[in-house]
């Protein structure tokens, strides 16, 4: 008898060694899922905490005043869910997305995950960077109105420990150098950190919040929202 495979054993698409180690992804069923170093990072399951993630920004920004064709940042392209739901928002000016795994990048230029973003990586705004987030920062001339950063489960629980520095005070110096006055950061996470909203307000981050955001299963996701210094 021919041997096939189970609907509850994952398939693996693609795995590569990166820069920062093993990236792999999966289709389980009908949901493609993002696996960094065994640790599991995003599927296409729901989308609703990326999707916040944007539009969090986008009323931070309307509520300080707006402004034209704000530039918006997003940190990690993951499955796509932020990069489309941004494109799809004639709001937005500028879409730059920083991403650090070429095979992620791949994945949605023709790859499986194109299902989801090709509309949006065509759409003329977007831009893909192929950088590490920490360096970007610190080393591009560009400013943007919004970061959207999506990068770990959390300020707490990264995906590698190198990416502890992103919400250090030298992380967030570099954020806070990338926005136009008056900008705004959100942060994405599994959970609340207290911690780190003591780190935003201790770096000079002010009108800083973190916004729940319910999710089909388990404990609600959050945002974590703060203005640029000065």
């Amino acid at each position: 008898m021919p041997i096939t495979s189970s609907p509850d054993v994952p398939e693996v698409l693609d795995r590569r060694e990166g820069p920062h180690g093993e990236v792999v992804l999966r289709r389980h069923g009908t949901l493609l899922q993002i696996i960094a170093n065994g640790c599991f990072l995003m599927d296409t399951s729901d989308g609703r905490s990326e999707r916040r993630l944007v539009d969090a920004a986008a009323e931070a920004l309307t509520a300080s005043g707006g402004r034209p064709a704000p530039h918006l940042l997003i940190g990690g392209l993951g499955v796509g869910f932020s990069l489309a739901h941004a494109a799809a928002d004639p709001r937005w000016g500028r879409i730059a997305v920083v991403e650090r795994e070429r095979a992620v990048i791949d994945w949605h230029r023709g790859g499986p995950l194109a299902e989801l973003s090709a509309e949006a990586m065509a759409d003329p705004r977007t831009e893909v960077v192929e950088s590490d987030l920490v360096r970007y920062v610190n080393e591009t001339s560009d400013t943007y109105d919004a970061l959207c950063l999506d990068i770990d489960n959390g300020p707490g629980w990264t995906v590698t420990e190198d990416n502890d520095g992103l919400y250090a005070p030298a992380g967030l110096a570099g954020c806070a150098r990338v926005l136009r006055p008056g900008g705004v950061l959100a942060v994405w996470s599994a959970q609340p950190s207290p911690e780190f909203e003591e780190t935003l307000r201790n770096a000079g981050f002010q009108q800083v919040r973190t916004e729940e955001i319910p999710v089909a299963r388990g404990v609600p996701d959050v945002v974590h929202l703060a203005a640029g210094p000065g």
